[in-house]
């Protein structure tokens, strides 16, 4: 017997050797064939764009450059009774077989046997995936290459990753791919949402998705649904009493529009970052809506080729909520296209309360010093105020919560207005002059030179932040940005303290007093000409920047700051919560002695009937170390200035004359190199100031 069965085992060793050996080669041909022949996956990053807010939800969808609304999908981003449905209708044992179910074959070579023709395929999820990714007419040899696509996706990837790939490709008609898109397109909801009919009509419209367009052939489309519900009821999925209910639901007879909020912005994003499918955001998504209602609706009050921007940031983090770059992008008669919010445009008036802010850094003057507002001359520039008129002596906190012109203009001539643009440039606001000047002047008061809304709200912000200014964010991902010093923290309080004793806008009830929810710095702005008309709010928590007028530049002689402005600000207000955070605080009183005499014209003295004050240098002082050289070691420039004196005024660096100034308090100076360096201002009457002062 062991003799008998030890010849069996020896005769078939060879048998057993040869069909390993023919199994290994098989399998070696097969991992050739898997290296030579990856699946083709292109398709699955050809995808839309999406742009979503902080909350993750989507607030603008592009098509993929085929044209298409393709979104990423994964198991997890549908309704498990959708999966359920799926599964009962297109591949019951999707779970256990390889790619292709022999069971399903063999079920549907009988049935085709039995009818004489094709009624029924044997097509598993895996090939249909196949399919999607490497589409082919539908021929006997099409169908042996998906078989063996569908055999080397299992080899590769685990179920749930195969179903993702479907639910990212399969068709629903026209340009709609994906249970993403089709879910937003036909119900207006995501797909972890849907209920049963919802989800029936989805697994039922790949099967013949030109053939079965709900917004075009309804009775079709519901007669495919109402199919994939029986058969859910047959595969235990559904009750009876389920699938009847879901049947009484109509088919949606049109498809829904994908979200198109903040255009301008998620087109420039879109730009910045390609091949990116995903794009977060720090806007809320509902503020952003509601923003855009509210634009809509007060660009009608306006001319037919007039636009308004909007910009609302959380000073706390500076995040951007809500960006309106135009009232209605696809306007043209408005130029809706153009993001006016990164246009630049005159201020106006908008920029005076940094420059009394630096007057109040530097000493010039305190909410209470006395200014003559009166007709007054700087050379041959001679401002007027908006209303023509002169309003005599008043402080300086009058001055700027009526936005009077002649005092921002005798404070910029104190403070320089190089020294002014210089101080923007380094927090990152950048003044753009007009054509054929090269250095700012005092017309930078009035809206001499020109900025647009984001940084002028990236300024409004620092208020809030003590006045520390930093970069605006619009993502999530751009950080915390470098914090730069504009201001003074007593400085940008009591600027701010001002500005919310500024009256409302004409008309308006302010709704923060109704509602106890405190009361809003709001400083406005017109441009020379009535071109640009702008609005800032600024509260502990939020900044509102508006601006409203033609993008063409055309003037429009009725609409300024305080009437077309100011009133949307208030209306964005009213879309914010309630809690804005703490008041400013009091106005500072008791100033200094010589603080309280009267700011005149002509020279910095506060008019007394004395001489003028001895010169004095503002910036630098003695003993500061300056950050004033580039990366490559050379000087970048630096603006000197003084108070003081009777002009012209000298400028010497270690005994050697730089500059001569018979009108401005500033000079631009270039440094030659590290170390220190003496800085003196000599006036006409040969009194001087001196400081020393470490270049690095």
């Amino acid at each position: 017997m062991r003799a008998r069965l030890r010849k069996l085992l020896t005769g078939a060793l060879p048998i057993v050797a040869v069909g390993a050996a023919a199994l290994g080669a098989l399998a070696g041909t097969a991992l050739t064939l898997d290296a030579l022949f990856p699946p083709p996956l292109a398709r699955l990053d050809e995808l839309s764009v999406t742009v979503a807010d902080r909350g993750g939800k989507p607030l603008r969808v592009f098509t993929n450059r085929d044209g298409a609304w393709r979104l990423p999908a994964v198991a997890g981003d549908v309704a498990p009774l959708f999966v359920d449905l799926l599964m009962a209708y297109e591949d019951r044992r999707f779970e256990s077989h390889p790619g292709v179910d022999p069971l399903a074959v063999l079920r549907a070579v009988g049935q085709n046997l039995g009818a004489g023709r094709v009624v029924s395929g044997a097509s598993t999820l895996t090939m249909q995936v196949a399919r999607l990714l490497e589409p082919r007419p539908r021929t006997l040899s099409a169908k042996l290459i998906e078989a063996a696509r569908a055999a080397q996706l299992e080899w590769r990837y685990d179920k749930r990753a195969i179903l993702g790939m479907y639910l990212t490709l399969a068709p629903y008609g026209g340009n709609v791919e994906g249970i993403r898109a089709a879910s937003l397109m036909l119900f207006g909801k995501p797909p972890t949402e849907l209920d049963a009919a919802e989800a029936a009509l989805l697994v039922a419209l790949p099967q013949a998705p030109s053939r079965l367009r709900a917004d075009r052939y309804p009775e079709r489309a519901r007669a495919a649904r109402d199919k994939v519900l029986d058969r859910a009821v047959l595969a235990g999925v559904l009750s009876v009493k389920a699938a009847d209910e879901a049947k009484t639901e109509p088919v949606p007879s049109l498809r829904l529009p994908l979200p198109a909020s903040a255009p301008h912005l998620a087109g420039a994003l879109r730009a910045q970052r390609p091949g990116e499918p995903l794009v977060a955001t720090t806007l809320d998504g509902d503020l952003q809506r509601a923003v855009e209602s509210l634009a809509r609706r007060e660009a009608a009050t306006l001319h037919e080729r007039a636009g308004l921007a909007v910009l609302v940031v959380d000073n706390r983090t500076r995040s951007v909520l809500a960006y309106l770059g135009s009232s209605d992008a696809l306007d043209e008669r408005r130029l809706g296209p153009i993001d006016m919010v990164r246009a630049v445009r005159s201020p106006g008036s908008a920029l005076k309360p940094f420059i009394y802010g630096l007057g109040f850094d530097d000493g010039i003057i305190h909410p209470l010093t006395q200014v003559a507002d009166v007709s007054t001359r700087f050379g041959d520039y001679a401002p007027r105020n908006f209303d023509r008129g002169f309003n005599g002596d008043l402080t300086i906190q009058e001055a700027l919560q009526r936005s009077l012109n002649i005092p921002a203009v005798l404070v910029l001539d104190r403070v320089g207005p190089l020294r002014f643009a210089d101080a923007l440039r380094r927090v990152g606001a950048r003044l753009v002059m007009p054509a054929g000047t090269t250095v700012p002047g005092l017309p930078v008061a009035l809206g001499g030179a020109s900025i647009n809304l984001w940084d002028m709200a990236t300024l409004y912000a620092g208020l809030a932040r003590e006045g520390m200014v930093a970069p605006l964010r619009a993502t999530p991902d751009e950080g915390d940005g470098v914090e730069t010093r504009l201001l003074s923290a007593s400085a940008a309080q009591q600027v701010r303290a001002i500005l919310e004793g500024s009256p409302p806008p004409p008309g308006t009830v302010q709704a923060q007093e109704l509602r106890g929810s405190g009361p809003i710095a709001l400083k406005t702005g017109t441009s020379y000409g009535f071109r640009d008309a702008w609005a800032f709010g600024v509260t502990e928590r939020y900044t509102v920047g508006v601006w409203a007028g033609r993008p063409d530049g055309t003037p429009s002689p009725d609409r300024y700051g305080r009437n077309t402005a100011a009133p949307l600000l208030f209306q964005v207000f009213d879309l914010l919560p309630r809690d804005r955070g703490r008041p400013a605080g009091p106005i500072a009183s008791a100033p200094p002695a010589e603080l309280l005499r009267r700011l005149h014209a002509g020279n910095p003295a506060l008019m007394d009937g004395r001489q003028p004050d001895r010169p004095r240098l503002l910036f630098p002082s003695g003993d500061m170390e300056v950050e004033a050289l580039g990366p490559d070691g050379r000087g970048e420039p630096l603006t000197l200035s003084a108070s003081g004196g009777r002009r012209p005024l000298s400028w010497l660096i270690d005994g050697r004359r730089i500059a001569l100034s018979p009108i401005a308090r500033d000079v631009v100076w270039r440094p030659d190199g590290p170390g220190p360096v003496r800085i003196t201002v000599l006036d006409a009457d040969g009194r001087s100031d001196s400081a020393t002062i470490t270049i690095q």
